[in-house]
């Protein structure tokens, strides 16, 4: 092969990645992850103080522009749905290509299940590899998160997945996305303003357990490797864990985490064990009766974590220039706040919640 033949080889195969990179990246089934992932890969280079990694209990409960609009810090999540804690560390090392937050917040409900479970779920995967930019890390993911060699090919290249998407192409939200980098007008955080109750009574009381019920093996395996990597990179973080509906048997294995994440010199705060001090009301707070909170109980939630930032010393950059998008999203979150919690107090007045 001559040199010539060499270049338009590479040009030709260089054109091709990056067609097919841009149709994968339109075709992608749309929805709130895409959204999210759309809106961290549009973020500024190092312009995020806090960034959050776990599941659901993430972008439903805290509010980045309220944290913003209140203390001046900008925090986005890189959520998604029964996401698992082997993709903690991938996504970790994605944020790091472009961010340098000083504090990562780590979301933990995950850590208690077994990774079996959700890995018989595919679509727990590809909420994470199917909203990740094409990359090295991107196999590192996929690598972690799929055990079945023969099917990583499908998650390698996932327009085998979404091919039939391709009458979306001409929808302008999916094109917006060709380069993945579409703004989210909320900064990661989603509205939600339905209203599923639960009773009191129906709330085991767990605050006075202390007996410790290992987590999977697996995913104690995960933490202590992501413990080990946060304190060679001198990450300041913290670990969470959101309040709802929680089991005696879950409650002991946030027991048994506590002293490993402590002897690495990290906090962790089970939130199940504040619900006085966070102001949780599980009959208003919560539009699926007990899992995830509405508007109304991320309210209370972004201000109590708000206070465990403050340990930090986070500055305030409300007054620097450059973060006007941050301002135009607390003005919008207001706007929707105030639709939400309005819809909220009448349907809690009607007794109009959501299905069970």
């Amino acid at each position: 092969m001559t040199k010539r033949q060499a270049l338009k080889t590479i040009i030709f195969i260089s054109i091709f990645i990056l067609i097919l990179t841009t149709l994968t990246y339109v075709i992608r089934t749309n929805g709130e992850v895409k959204d999210l992932f759309n809106g961290f890969y549009a973020q500024e280079e190092n312009t995020l103080d806090v960034i959050m990694i776990g599941s659901s209990p993430v972008y439903p409960f805290y509010s980045a522009p309220k944290l913003w609009g209140e203390q001046g810090i900008t925090c986005y999540p890189l959520s998604s749905h029964v996401q698992r804690p082997s993709a903690a560390l991938p996504l970790l090392k994605e944020a790091y290509k472009t961010q340098k937050p000083e504090v990562v917040v780590f979301e933990m409900r995950m850590y208690t299940m077994e990774d079996g479970d959700m890995e018989n779920n595919m679509a727990y995967a590809r909420g994470v590899t199917d909203n990740m930019k094409y990359s090295l890390n991107r196999i590192y993911a996929i690598n972690r998160l799929v055990s079945d060699v023969s099917e990583r090919y499908t998650y390698y290249f996932d327009i085998f997945k979404y091919h039939s998407n391709w009458k979306t192409i001409v929808l302008p939200d999916q094109i917006a996305c060709f380069k993945y980098e579409k703004p989210h007008p909320l900064m990661g955080f989603v509205i939600k303003d339905e209203v599923g109750p639960l009773e009191e009574e129906r709330i085991p009381d767990c605050t006075d357990l202390t007996g410790k019920t290992p987590i999977p093996a697996e995913q104690e395996e995960r933490l202590y490797e992501l413990l080990d990597y946060l304190k060679e990179q001198n990450q300041q973080a913290l670990f969470i864990v959101s309040p709802y509906r929680i089991e005696p048997k879950e409650q002991e294995m946030y027991n048994y985490m506590r002293p490993i994440i402590e002897s690495y010199g990290y906090d962790f705060v089970n939130m199940n064990e504040f619900y006085e001090e966070i102001g949780i009301d599980f009959t208003t707070d919560y539009y699926d009766y007990g899992g995830h909170v509405n508007t109304l109980g991320a309210e209370k939630c972004t201000t109590y974590l708000g206070k465990l930032l403050e340990q930090f010393h986070i500055g305030d950059k409300r007054e620097e220039e450059g973060y006007e998008s941050w301002e135009q999203a607390y003005e919008l979150y207001l706007e929707k706040k105030e639709q939400a919690l309005a819809a909220i107090y009448e349907r809690i007045e009607n007794k109009d919640f959501a299905q069970k």
